[in-house]
């Protein structure tokens, strides 16, 4: 059997599209340890960088087959990133934590509200099966 191409970029992008119909904001969580990314290095936290995706903070937002990339300002100045698809390992709605995580297979699993509600500050991810 030929081998297939990544499912990961069809499931981001798809999460992102619901997202941003529904009225909320996407968010990213990025390995900052693998090869080839590219991020302000100071908002890294435990090897691993959050970033908010919406159309409204980035700017030539493009999900591709292989990468994620986009212009955004932190701390007023303009920062173009970019990381491989794989670094991704999830994606979140920031209202509801709704959103997939990914595993190295890279079967997604659903996630959902955190147990308290409590939906502001660090992002929490739980898996419903």
């Amino acid at each position: 059997m030929p081998e297939t191409t990544s499912k990961r970029p069809y499931f981001i992008r798809a999460m992102h599209d619901w997202m941003t119909d529904n009225g909320l904001t996407p968010y990213i969580v990025v390995d900052a340890g693998v090869d080839g990314i590219a991020v302000p290095k100071n908002y890294i936290t435990d090897g691993k960088i959050v970033l908010n995706v919406s159309f409204a903070a980035t700017r030539n937002l493009i999900f591709d087959k292989h990468t994620v990339q986009f212009e955004a300002r932190f701390e007023d100045i303009n920062h173009h990133l970019k990381m491989p698809m794989l670094a991704v390992i999830g994606i979140y709605a920031k209202e509801t934590g709704q959103g997939m995580i990914f595993t190295d297979d890279e079967t997604p699993s659903p996630t959902e509200t955190p147990v308290d509600g409590n939906v502001s500050g660090r992002p929490s991810l739980k898996v419903v099966k």
